[in-house]
């Protein structure tokens, strides 16, 4: 009952805080302003994310003896939501943003939070250091570049939280479990006040912080005996924000947008998952409805393969890449078809 009980707090907190942010917001024009890459046509307030972090931070809280567990990514989590917030109120260069992400991604490894499944050698510590460097950074972003449409970001992390819960608890690591309920818990207290007609977004705060608490809770897991199941399970779970973020990049890198980190950070357009299929003449809430639905499938993949060997996880990537490559086929066709009709239309 006690998972249950500080997920139903969380939940609450963040429910009935999050009006009172966004009266704050208004208050204080922290608005996002519509423009060409962009969805919405009213200025709309941030600070979303500041209760989803209360709710996060009061439920781990609730935990203490505990706390200790988890405290690289709570000082690396707030690091990462104070840049975003300053980011949402005046906004930050690319490189500045690098810097603090990268910082806070630091902390966690210094904690003795990090990929481990390289050589226990010079080279394979610092690969390990390297790629969980790579891992946090990636999936921090990943989860802001899907906060294009409303609920995509928030529902997108409630249903991985969902599936990190799930297999904690079978592999016998309730407080991992217990802190991704209290993640979905927080994600499922805001989500309702992100579709009414007065909404409110996450902001960059948000969506960073949330996508930095799953790279996190990721890495922390010991999610299956075998190594590369491991790694499997967690790229199973992200699939949808790591499929977006790869995907954006190479089309961006092919058609000549950006050629360096700063650029990919800084970078922004109407080309990523949700907005293709907005493109291919799906309802906004519909591209939501169909990206958690690949996101729920994947999770139950995830679940599947957690007591398989290395060969069947193998397998479970290459089955995801060729459905991620089936879609991203279908989506690039669809938007020059569309594109093609267009000119058409207008000739």
């Amino acid at each position: 009952m006690q998972p249950l009980l500080i997920s139903l707090l969380s939940f609450l907190i963040v429910y009935f805080s999050t009006p009172i942010f966004k009266r704050l917001a208004i208050k204080l024009n922290i608005l996002d302003t519509p423009n060409h890459r962009k969805i919405h046509k009213e200025p709309t307030p941030l600070l979303g994310g500041l209760a989803v972090y209360i709710g996060v931070m009061l439920g781990l809280m609730l935990i203490f003896a505990n706390l200790r567990f988890f405290l690289g990514i709570l000082i690396g989590a707030t690091i990462i939501l104070i840049i975003g917030l300053i980011d949402d109120i005046k906004a930050l260069s690319a490189r500045f943003r690098l810097i603090g992400q990268t910082l806070a991604a630091l902390i966690i490894i210094i904690f003795g939070v990090r990929l481990n499944f390289l050589p226990n050698n010079l080279w394979g510590n610092v690969g390990e250091v390297i790629l969980t460097l790579i891992w946090i950074i990636g999936i921090t972003n990943a989860l802001n570049y899907l906060d294009g449409i409303d609920g995509l970001a928030a529902g997108t992390a409630a249903i991985s939280a969902l599936f990190f819960s799930i297999i904690s608890f079978q592999t016998n690591q309730p407080v991992i479990g217990l802190a991704s309920l209290i993640l979905l818990a927080s994600c499922l207290g805001y989500l309702p006040h992100n579709f009414k007609k007065v909404k409110i977004f996450l902001g960059d705060a948000g969506s960073t912080f949330v996508g930095f608490v799953l790279a996190g809770i990721a890495i922390m897991g010991d999610w299956a005996e075998d190594n590369v199941i491991k790694l499997v399970i967690p790229i199973l779970i992200l699939g949808v924000p790591i499929f977006d973020m790869v995907f954006t990049t190479i089309m961006r890198i092919k058609e000549e947008k950006i050629s360096t980190l700063t650029e990919w950070l800084k970078y922004g357009g109407k080309d990523h998952f949700h907005h293709r299929l907005i493109d291919l003449g799906l309802h906004p809430k519909g591209a939501m409805i169909f990206i958690c639905f690949i996101s729920i499938s994947f999770g139950i993949s995830a679940i599947m393969v957690s007591d398989e060997k290395a060969i069947v996880g193998f397998w479970a990537i290459i089955q995801a890449s060729i459905i991620f490559a089936g879609i991203a086929v279908l989506m690039v066709v669809g938007k020059r078809r569309r594109s093609g009709w267009n000119i058409q239309d207008k000739e």
